[in-house]
This record gives structure tokens, sequence and C-alpha cells, in this order.
């Protein structure tokens, strides 16, 4: 009898145990899958439509609401635009998408986090006008951007520890007021896409010609600017960083603001080929949902 338990619990082990682990874990098309159903559910004005853990967090601009509030409540078209960062090893699915509130465009940056195929927390950014983003321009946004979202040559591909160094760069360079001192290697044809707006790069809008080279252009010095990774998609060569720019990153009257960002780079062959971000002015010192 013995014997047979152990045999027993040593099939169990070895057949039962990796179905269950197969069972929650959630790969690429997995998290896809699950940001389009949380999508799906804005529009729908039904929150249970979505795949939401007992116990999920949700917050809106930084602030925490009860589930089915916020968005959910006035979104009315989901849009073609949709750039998603999918980190299977974290269980984060992320997106950067354009959604239409009562019939008007709005920019949507929302992150997930999945476990056991359920969402425990959504942390989002939603952006209505100028106002509120001081860079508007959702019309720019009509499909995602062929650069974000085709995966690189998988020769190219970067150990997810480089991708990382590589990203955080890009704030060390804002926080000295120099790309060239934090050394961002970026492409010869890097652009910054910021609210729908080309800031840098190829046809760029901001004091070109000098915003046409990302590594040289001139940048204000934000020294108080913080940064952490929300996601890194290791297939499609995208890191995810949420930031805040800190003091003198937005001026206006008091009380002082700062931009929130989540600004994604996409990083292959050992340069930065593409930034894209939305980001909104909070109120200083604007805690993250992520921590």
């Amino acid at each position: 009898m013995r014997v047979f338990s152990t045999a027993l619990a040593i099939t169990f082990a070895i057949t039962i145990l990796p179905l269950v682990a197969q069972s929650a874990a959630c790969d690429r098309a997995c998290l896809a899958g699950v940001m389009t159903r949380y999508l799906e559910s804005l529009v729908a004005h039904d929150a249970k439509a979505a795949p939401l853990a007992a116990n999920v967090r949700f917050t809106e601009d930084a602030k925490e609401l009860p589930v089915g509030q916020g968005l959910w409540a006035t979104a009315s078209k989901l849009t073609p635009f949709r750039t998603d960062f999918l980190d299977a090893r974290e269980g984060v699915a992320a997106t950067h998408a354009v959604v239409e509130e009562n019939g008007t465009p709005i920019l949507l940056a929302a992150r997930l986090k999945v476990v056991d195929r359920r969402i425990t927390e959504i942390e989002t950014i939603v952006v209505r006008n100028q106002q509120e983003g001081a860079l508007f321009n959702p019309a720019a946004l009509a499909q995602p951007s062929p650069a974000m979202v085709t995966a690189p040559p998988r020769a190219e591909l970067m150990p997810r520890e480089q991708m990382i160094e590589m990203a955080l760069r890009y704030p060390g360079g804002l926080r000295v007021g120099s790309f060239e001192k934090s050394d961002v290697p970026f492409a010869a044809n890097a652009y910054r896409l910021e609210n729908g707006v080309r800031m840098a790069g190829p046809g760029c809008t901001f004091r070109p010609p000098s915003c046409e080279n990302m590594r040289s252009q001139q940048l204000p010095t934000l020294a108080g600017i913080v940064a952490h990774i929300v996601a890194v998609d290791e297939e499609n060569g995208t890191v995810l960083l949420w930031m805040d720019f800190g003091p003198g990153s937005l001026p206006g009257p008091p009380p002082p603001k700062s931009l929130v960002t989540f600004e994604a780079f996409k990083i292959y062959g050992g340069q930065v080929h593409a930034v894209e971000a939305m980001f909104e002015g909070m109120p200083a010192n604007t805690a993250s949902g992520w921590r």
C-alpha cells in the first residue's frame, strides 16, 4: 500500500500539477485577450464582462474608484488605435489606446495585473483634452505605429535586463538635461510621440529642425523625475515605464502639477528606435497605483 501511495503521488506530480500550472499561466496571447475583454467591458458599461478577481483594485488618474465607475460609465466606442505591452513573466498587460467618450476621442493608458487569468489591479490614465495633457492630438492616432507594433528580427532581440537598463537611460537623461550625457543610443530615425504629437525625430513639430536629432535635442533638467518598470515585452522589443517628471515639468499657477506618463520604448539591436507616451498633468507627488 505504501509503495502504491508513493507511485500515485509521483504520478500526480508528473501529470496533474503541470496541467494546473499551465491552466493558471497567461502567455502573451492570453494577456492580449484579457486586455480585449477589459476594453470591451468599458464600452459595454459592464465591469462584470471583464475577468476581474474578487479583490481587484481600480484607479483612474491615481484616484481609487469603485469598479464600474470612471470610464466604465462613459466610454462609448473603441477605435483602431491600440498598442499593447505584454509581459508574460510578470503577468502584466498594458496598453495605449484611443477610446471615444460620448462620441469624443480621448486617450487611455492602462495597466492590468493578471493572476490566474484574473485581473487583480487596474491602473489607468485618462486624458480628455489639452488642458489635462498639455499636448493632445488623438486625431493623429488613427492606427498603431508600425514601428511600435512590428516585432523586431529575432536576431536583434535583446535580453530583458539590457532592455530595462537602456530604457532607464531615458529618464536618466531628463534628470541631467541631456540624452548625450546619459548615453541613450537612439537610432538615426528614432522618434518620440507624446499624446499624438510628434515631438522629436523626422517630421517633428517642436522647434524644428533642432528636434529631429533626439540624442542632441535640447531638454529641460528634471532632477526630481522618478520612474519604474511597468512591462517588458521581450518578444516585441518594448519596455513600458511609469514616470513622474517631477517639479518644473508642467508650469502654471498653483497648486503645482507634474506630468505623469506611461512611456513606451522600442528597443532592439542595441538601439532605441521609438518612444511613445501618453501623459497627464497631475498634482505634485502623485503616487502610482502600481506601488
